[in-house]
């Protein structure tokens, strides 16, 4: 056995060693910097907007949504634990399933493409005074026409089932945010909200992304921060917050094979168009909470409207979902005023920017019949009209949460109105339970592909 370093040898090693793990630590802190900043830290300007906390890769959406009065952890709670649950049922219900729709193009914007040039594209569309009392049958088979219609795609058909259920007492105006003339019965017909789910039809290429890209550069262009108003930052926050939940149900609901008619869930997708950018999923609860507002403060009127269809049980159940849906306590404590809309149109041009912004949203509407899928046509005026109520509700209503006198929806707008709320609520729901996920099974199945493709 050898002999020991004297005791002065000995406290100089331990001085040396000292100073290089000392050192050691310094350069481990320092490569361990390097390596998480080149990972992407969102930037403090990303942080400071209330969305997204955290390294954006995990995509956790923490603190208050921008521009509104409730967080991301509270909206997720309570759409999962209360809302939803009443919405999924509550649009299952006679009164909330059948939607009156015009859906024959007629693009006031360019000229017909060959994508629907049909009047009758489809099935043929019947006054309201036409309908025989028994319910229609489901319409079945596609003519080589209307294939064309559909661009080749049978689910994208629109079914315009129909049941013995009438629809008593309600007032049939114009809403001044959208452009359809609902009182033209002779141009509408009823369809089968339950028959049609909005999902993917194969519409895609240049004449959707025409659709997005007028709605967007010619009505709601995002402007520099610095340059937007309060009023047209909202509005095209409303549009992207819809153009993302429409995106997410696509995703939802997916033609993963087309020979085997195998639906399910294409996570790719959802992470392209939503999820790998913030800013989507921030405006999508936006939206969500925008329209919730709009429900919550129409509650006394809500709450007295007739939902009659001829069937007393469905009705009854129907009423208690409405009162259930305006007056949840978990709701009203969780988070009491989802948007305040007061802090809107308070400068002294504010009612020539209500205008301005007033017909910049008709024209969005109008565009709707500019679509050339009709179960996609369908479903972007129901969700329009559904935006246009809720803007008509905020900003027909004073500050006391009273209805002004001339204040009316009509049936349609209700209709829209809770479908459109339901939407939003499931792309919330599909969102928070996917997000954090997605891009792992993403990798999972991209390293799957790769290795059969070296097989």
């Amino acid at each position: 056995m050898s002999e020991g370093p004297p005791p002065e040898a000995d406290g100089a090693v331990r001085r040396r060693r000292r100073r290089w793990a000392a050192a050691a630590g310094a350069l481990l802190v320092a490569l361990l910097a390097v390596a998480l900043s080149s990972r992407g830290f969102p930037s403090i300007s990303s942080l400071s907007r209330g969305g997204g906390c955290g390294c954006p890769g995990a995509r956790k959406y923490t603190g208050m949504v921008e521009d509104c009065c409730c967080d991301y952890e509270t909206v997720d709670a309570i759409n999962e634990e209360v809302l939803n649950p009443i919405l999924q049922d509550l649009v299952a219900l006679p009164f909330f399933r059948y939607f009156k729709v015009k859906l024959w193009c007629d693009c006031p914007f360019w000229p017909d493409d060959g994508m629907c040039r049909l009047r009758d594209c489809s099935v043929c569309e019947c006054p309201d005074n036409e309908f025989p009392e028994p319910f229609k049958k489901p319409y079945s088979g596609l003519s080589p026409e209307n294939m064309i219609c559909q661009e080749g795609k049978p689910e994208a058909t629109v079914d315009r089932t129909l049941d013995t259920k009438v629809f008593k007492g309600w007032v049939e105006t114009d809403n001044p945010w959208t452009s359809d003339d609902e009182t033209d019965n002779a141009e509408m017909t009823y369809v089968n909200l339950q028959l049609n789910p909005e999902r993917y039809t194969g519409y895609t290429g240049d004449s959707a992304r025409r659709i997005w890209d007028a709605i967007y550069k010619e009505n709601c262009p995002k402007y520099p921060s610095e340059d937007m108003c309060q009023e047209k930052k909202a509005l095209y926050k409303l549009i992207s917050g819809l153009h993302s939940s429409i995106s997410v149900h696509i995703a939802y609901d997916y033609l993963l094979d087309e020979s085997a008619n195998l639906w399910g869930h294409n996570l790719s997708l959802l992470h392209d168009r939503v999820l790998k950018y913030p800013e989507r999923v921030e405006n999508l609860y936006f939206t969500y909470l925008f329209v919730l507002r709009a429900v919550t403060k129409a509650a006394d009127y809500l709450e007295q409207a007739e939902y009659n269809t001829g069937n007393p049980e469905e009705d009854l159940k129907t009423q208690s979902l409405v009162r259930q849906l305006l007056y949840n306590h978990k709701l009203r404590s969780a988070c009491p005023l989802p948007f305040d809309e007061a802090k809107l149109w308070q400068g002294e041009n504010g009612p020539e920017l209500k205008q301005e912004i007033q017909k910049q949203f008709r024209n969005i509407s109008a565009i709707m019949d500019c679509v050339g899928c009709e179960k996609c046509r369908l479903w972007g005026k129901l969700q329009v009209l559904g935006l246009g109520t809720a803007l008509k509700i905020l900003f027909s209503v004073d500050g006391e949460n009273n209805l002004n006198q001339q204040f009316q929806l009509q049936r349609n707008e209700v209709i829209a109105l809770v479908n459109l709320l339901n939407r939003l609520s499931e792309s919330v729901k599909f969102v928070h339970e996917t997000g954090s996920s997605s891009q792992e099974i993403i990798k999972q199945q991209s390293f799957s592909t790769l290795q059969k493709g070296a097989s």
